[in-house]
């Protein structure tokens, strides 16, 4: 028997990173007795291992609970766990398209912080209804009053409005699903009209294809229905469909309304696409519906397998991967150094990480990644432009005018008290400086633009250390900007080796080079000839690091005797190692690679 459209409340959970959306999820689990007391654990909507060890959630996560308030019927709510970092903005926003309202979650003992203010506007310009809600006031260090304040002047609310809840107690959690009860407007769409369904997200299922994760906007799909996704335009006949409670639970039919799965049967990955409409093949919708915008990409690597035969089993785990990923790009890439591989596109360098994790979890394989990059844009003599993504594709610089680099609109969130070091920090990371809101007297909000290659590697980690951990930032892509740029190639004995070259300001190029020398003389083993380290900036070499022969000991069996026997070893021992570093080739092991990235 279908519930009542009127019934139904589609709602979100907001919040910055660790402010507590996933155990009011658990909270909200228990209430509705979705999952049973005995089955029960923490972080039950995070179902990937990763999200549990880290403490963070990386995937959105629908459940579907059925809810008796005090004073009404029986209600279908369908919850989506969203993430709060800001490399998992795209999950967010893709969240928020399938739903009418959102709970901003703010912790009592941090207020509001830099992710806070960003999903809250994505909210309001979908225009979903926003329920605020004070969390963590069980903490003996909570400032509820504070926080509150922070909610009312960025929401233009009385206090009054805003509930105060512990997550972790259960404390007034179930006045806040009561006010999503009253306060979140029931879905709007039409039963009889031709089927439409937002796919939202995807996973590959062996036995029942691609199981799309959909919103049904119009309409009605069931069991054996042949339905069509619209911009792949290919038909198939549906396995299943059901509701998540959070495990797949099989349904007769899921209708306007509704958050489910339709396991659409299909075997090829790239015939449903997020944000695709799907409708019935016999009696299709029109129009599809407004899908999302692609995500922007910010950071570039390129993954290659350990061994050449391993190219289709990294390929396949890629396309799996983007399946359950949209945001997540890779296209096929060929290097002179490391063969067949793949250029990959992330939303940041933690995404970039949870991918490499993910490919060796969930799919054995442990690829051996270049050091990120941004895309840049160049200009050649003959007026034409292009990007490039990976410093390697800058072959001839002779024929360059200019490279325009992406900077970011940066808003940093911190304590007055930390202005000046979170300043300082951003003058050493060419940032320029726009604007500065008070949002309280206590609390600043800076408004800079930066290059985005400054950003993405360990900015975040040094503006946490600046601030004892209190700021936040986000950031948001503005398009390029023309600098004095140029490209640093790294040689090792001689040997250019692409994956460390790096694109550089002119003026640092010195500096960078001779602390990515000395990085590179701790981590690469030494070999059984000398070997040299240098950066050089268009054929002149800028900076020179040595890593000694590894020794081996051609005395140790002598006892005694005439000294020229010993040194007519030691003698023979340098001309082989001399002809050695003339013939040999330094072995850089996959894991060197990785350990460049960390500045």
């Amino acid at each position: 028997m279908r519930m009542n459209q009127e019934n139904i409340r589609n709602f979100a959970i907001l919040a910055h990173i660790d402010h507590g959306k996933s155990t009011l999820a658990d909270r909200f689990l228990e209430l509705t007795g979705t999952v049973e007391k005995r089955k029960m654990q923490d972080q039950m909507l995070d179902t990937m291992s990763i999200e549990r060890e880290r403490g963070i959630t990386i995937k959105m996560q629908p459940v579907r609970m059925i809810y008796r308030p005090l004073s009404n019927s029986e209600h279908i709510l369908n919850l989506i766990d969203t993430p709060g970092h800001v490399d998992f903005g795209y999950e967010v926003s893709r969240s928020l398209a399938a739903v009418e309202g959102a709970i901003l979650l703010v912790d009592a003992t941090k207020g509001v912080q830099a992710q806070t203010l960003a999903n809250l506007e994505q909210a309001q310009k979908l225009g979903l209804t926003v329920i605020p809600a004070v969390n963590k006031i069980d903490l003996p260090n909570a400032r509820v009053d504070e926080a509150k304040k922070e909610i009312s002047q960025l929401l233009n609310i009385s206090e009054n409005e805003i509930l105060h809840i512990s997550a972790k107690t259960g404390e007034g959690v179930q006045e806040l699903l009561e006010k999503v009860v009253r306060e979140v407007p029931p879905p709007i769409g039409d039963q009889s009209a031709p089927l439409k369904a937002l796919i939202f997200d995807s996973i590959y299922d062996t036995y029942k294809g691609v199981v799309a994760h959909t919103r049904v906007v119009d309409g009605c799909v069931k069991k054996e229905d042949v339905i069509r996704c619209m911009a792949g335009a290919a038909d198939s006949e549906v396995m299943e469909v059901g509701v998540f409670r959070p495990q797949y639970e099989e349904k007769d039919a899921l209708c306007v309304g509704e958050i489910g799965y339709i396991a659409t049967g299909f075997k090829e990955i790239d015939k449903v696409q997020v944000g695709d409409t799907v409708t019935l093949s016999q009696r299709r919708a029109a129009d599809p519906l407004k899908g999302y915008q692609d995500p922007q990409r910010v950071v570039y690597a390129s993954l290659f397998p350990k061994d050449a035969g391993d190219f289709d089993t990294l390929r396949d785990a890629l396309s799996k991967l983007k399946l359950n990923d949209a945001s997540f790009y890779f296209e096929p890439e060929q290097s002179e150094a490391l063969g067949r591989g793949f250029r990959c596109g992330f939303l940041g360098m933690l995404h970039m990480d949870i991918i490499r994790e993910r490919l060796s979890r969930e799919y054995g394989i442990a690829p051996l990644i270049t050091v990120p990059s941004v895309s840049y844009s160049v200009s050649l003599r003959d007026g034409t432009q292009f990007i490039i993504y990976t410093p390697a594709q800058l072959s001839d610089q002779s024929q360059m005018t200019e490279i325009a680099e992406p900077y970011v609109k940066l808003e940093i969130l911190t304590r007055s008290e930390y202005l000046g070091a979170v300043m300082q920090l951003l003058d050493e990371s060419r940032g320029i400086y726009k604007d500065t809101r008070y949002i309280t007297p206590e609390k600043v909000l800076l408004f800079y633009e930066a290059p985005l290659a400054e950003i993405i590697i360990d900015f975040y980690d040094r503006l946490k250390s600046a601030t004892s951990g209190y700021a936040s930032l986000n950031y948001e892509i503005i398009g390029f900007v023309k600098n004095d740029l140029a490209k640093m190639d790294i040689l090792v004995a001689g040997d250019l080796v692409e994956p460390f070259s790096q694109i550089v300001p002119r003026a640092q190029a010195e500096k960078r080079g001779r602390a990515l020398v000395e990085k590179l003389k701790e981590i690469i083993p030494k070999q059984l000839f000398a070997v040299s380290l240098q950066a050089a900036l268009g054929g002149k070499v800028i900076a020179r690091a040595d890593i000694s022969a590894l020794r081996k000991d051609v005395t140790g069996y002598l006892y005694g005797g005439d000294y020229t026997r010993k040194r007519k070893l030691l003698e023979k021992q340098k001309k082989g190692k001399q002809k050695m570093k003339e013939i040999g080739r330094v072995n850089i092991p996959p894991e060197v690679y990785f350990k460049v990235l960390q500045k």
